[in-house]
């Protein structure tokens, strides 16, 4: 890494970042097009591109470079063949690599994974043709199949759905197959063309090349045309899914006990119409969830943990709002089927309409929650629609009844308008929005009010910029949604350079600052941020590097205990006061393709009253595919008038892959804040795509007197069976 550091300061001196030239590769006059082949007997998809309905498919072969060039020659050739049948839309690639099968990034095994270190190809559909959504299918060398879906542009990996794909090495690099059968995806027969994209990453050049770009970038919004999909077969509709899962619940020390369940559960989804789905699911069970990654909440507000649960994951993008990050967002599926802390509740049955209306866009969910100690069983439900208007815009509104946490009736309306035009003159793209919302919760007088705008100008070489406001009335209570921070007014501001360099072994440098405020809504100051980026570089070979400096002011209108000692149950109070403090750091992230990849961040300054050093460290060794282990570290060194402690987070992960259809992970977390360790132990058989078996281990310890002895507190075993029957 000394030798890193060393390039990366010396080329900033030497005035590293001289720009590259900019083109654009579209030509929306006359659009690029492919008219997929009809053949009459499909291709058996084993990754070898010898059947004879390739000799007529169609072929694209002109991919571009988006990285590290701007629209030039890839450093490889590609040729892609489209064909259909009745059924499925196949999709080969020869894939030329003249650097040998050592060069080929292909870590990854476990099917469902992202590939973000694997060399990959890449597939962007919208049947729909709207240029607002798309999914994303994905393939490496070993056969590892990842689909991701297009969420108001931005990328979504949480989505799944049936198709096939397999890779083999070839004498000049590796070939693929793919095939997506026209029942896993909507789509609309009176669509003329469907919007199409291809990608190929070379990870070990830090390279990727596109068939369609435009200003470095591609998306929904950024795609060919792909015509000629003609009576297509997409069946009844009919998909079911039913699933058992066996759990055996041990409690120990004081109220230990035993308890096993059989959960028979069942999901059906029914396409309404090409491109409008129902799905009713019955006693959802949601063993089997990859467990939260473990925080250390040093702040005054709620923490933040992202939706990991299937049935609320597929058609998620339908139900964003407003592109609103976290606080004040009207729905958040986190809270249906947990309690405040975090434990299961039983979900007795759900029903979902999500889908295409014409220009409509749909999301209708209610669920019915059970029983748990207080709260009442509760019926749960919100609405989502939206209009395309314009090229790239939209028109929407929200709507939610019910409290998942409390047994009080409450309710939301919202409205939002959400504009994007890709071809903004300067090749840059221009996106804003504007959204406003209004909670009723019974009992509840007051502001209940909520409303924001923003807007950016992004340009992936040369300066960006833009800005967000927010306002959160003090009785604005979401109950499906999320807020830490309600009663405030948020700004934030942004300002960015990013230049392309070819020198140095460089690829890109970036200089920003962003300016970050909430006051209360009696305009009194609460939290103040200023960052500044002086240098942030990125290598050929992916690596990345960022110096910061951090500005903060915190004023606090009543005292805050930030931390309470495990052992002794003291805490450590910052009085109210006017509180300003500054911070400087430096991050590192090593290149995913690397076996050894490592990431560092290192925090060092003052903290309220007194001083802060923090350190994040993770290191991610992969000697091959069927192997990897993961080591990480966390800690936060606080010394403050009021007391002094030390917050740490460990975590250790060990991953044997079998093959593309067998795989173990092990998760094992540890934080001296609660002093609980908790181990996720997993195996996943997947013999194909709709089939799914999972057989985990949930235990968890504590050292409950500190005396470093960490005793049993409870443990979970399970396994979980699905299988899709598909009519």
């Amino acid at each position: 890494m000394h030798s890193l550091c060393r390039t990366f300061f010396t080329a900033a001196a030497a005035g590293l970042v001289t720009s590259l030239a900019q083109a654009v590769c579209t030509d929306d006059a006359k659009p690029a097009r492919v008219d997929a082949v009809r053949v009459e007997s499909p291709p058996a998809i084993d990754g070898r591109l010898d059947d004879a309905v390739w000799a007529s498919a169609a072929t694209i072969t002109e991919l571009t470079q988006v990285r590290p060039g701007s629209c030039d020659m890839p450093s490889e050739p590609t040729e892609i063949r489209l064909a259909y049948d009745k059924d499925a839309l196949y999709i080969g690639a020869r894939i030329v690599d003249s650097r040998g099968p050592e060069a080929i990034s292909a870590h990854i095994m476990r099917q469902g994974s992202r590939l973000p270190e694997d060399d990959r190809l890449a597939v962007l559909l919208d049947p729909t043709g709207s240029g607002r959504g798309a999914y994303r299918f994905e393939v490496n060398l070993n056969s590892v199949r990842n689909d991701m879906i297009y969420q108001n542009g931005d990328i979504q990996g949480n989505w799944d759905t049936i198709w096939e794909a397999r890779s083999v090495l070839t004498d000049e690099g590796w070939s693929a197959e793919i095939a997506i059968p026209f029942k896993s995806i909507p789509n609309d027969p009176n669509v003329e063309a469907w919007g199409l994209n291809i990608s190929r990453a070379i990870r070990g050049r830090g390279e990727e090349n596109v068939w369609v770009q435009r200003n470095r970038s591609w998306g929904p919004s950024i795609v060919g045309k792909l015509g000629g999909i003609r009576d297509v077969d997409q069946g009844v509709g009919l998909d079911i899914v039913p699933t058992l899962g066996l759990r055996q619940l041990r409690f120990f020390g004081n109220g230990s006990g035993e308890k096993q369940e059989a959960n028979p559960s069942l999901d059906a989804y029914y396409r309404i119409t090409p491109a409008l789905s129902a799905s009713l699911t019955l006693n959802t069970d949601f063993s089997g969830t990859d467990a939260d990654t473990r925080q250390v909440n040093l702040t005054r507000f709620s923490l933040f943990f992202p939706e990991k649960r299937d049935f609320f994951l597929k058609d998620a993008d339908l139900f964003d709002f407003g592109r609103i990050g976290q606080n004040g967002r009207p729905f958040f599926s986190r809270k249906i089927g947990l309690s405040p802390a975090g434990t299961p509740i039983d979900i007795n049955y759900g029903g979902k309409v999500s889908g295409r209306l014409g220009r409509w866009r749909v999301g209708l969910m209610t669920v019915r929650q059970d029983r748990a100690g207080t709260l009442d069983p509760s019926t749960l439900s919100v609405a989502r629609i939206s209009a395309d208007v314009f090229a790239e815009s939209s028109l929407g509104m929200i709507a939610t009844s019910g409290d998942p946490f409390s047994n009080n009736a409450s309710s939301l309306i919202g409205a939002d308008f959400l504009y994007l035009n890709s071809r903004f003159p300067g090749n840059r793209t221009l996106e804003s929005e504007a959204w406003v919302q209004k909670s009723s919760t019974n009992g509840t007088t007051g502001d209940q009010s909520a409303f924001g705008v923003g807007a950016r100008l992004v340009d992936n070489a040369g300066f960006e910029f833009g800005g967000e406001y927010s306002r959160l009335g003090e009785n604005f209570l979401p109950a499906m949604g999320f807020v830490s921070r309600p009663g405030t007014q948020d700004m934030e501001v942004f300002l960015g350079y990013n230049q392309l360099t070819r020198r140095f072994g460089l690829q890109r440098a970036y200089y920003g600052v962003e300016f970050d405020q909430t006051r209360t809504n009696s305009n009194a100051l609460e939290s103040q941020e200023l960052t500044i980026i002086p240098l942030e570089v990125e290598t050929r070979g992916r690596d990345l590097l960022q110096l910061n400096y951090t500005r903060e002011r915190e004023v606090l209108a009543a005292p805050f205990a930030i931390y309470t000692n495990p052992a002794t149950r003291v805490s450590v109070v910052i009085p109210a006061g006017d509180y300003s403090f500054e911070t400087f750091g430096i991050n590192f992230n090593g290149g995913q393709q690397r076996r050894l990849q490592t990431n560092l961040i290192l925090r060092r300054g003052s903290f309220y009253d007194g001083k802060k050093t923090s350190a994040t460290m993770e290191a991610t060794w992969r000697p091959s595919k069927y192997f990897s282990t993961r080591l990480g570290y966390s800690f936060n060194d606080i010394d403050l008038d009021a007391g002094s402690f030390t917050t740490r987070i460990l975590s250790a992960g060990l991953n044997f892959n079998f093959s593309s259809r067998l795989s173990w992970t092990n998760l094992l977390q540890y934080d001296n804040v609660s002093e609980t360790a908790g181990l996720q132990s997993q195996l996943y058989f997947i013999p194909k795509a709709g089939q799914e078996l999972v057989v985990s281990i949930n235990h968890s310890s504590q050292d409950q007197d500190r005396d470093g002895n960490f005793r049993s507190i409870a443990a979970e075993y399970g396994a979980r069976m699905s299988y899709t029957l598909r009519f």
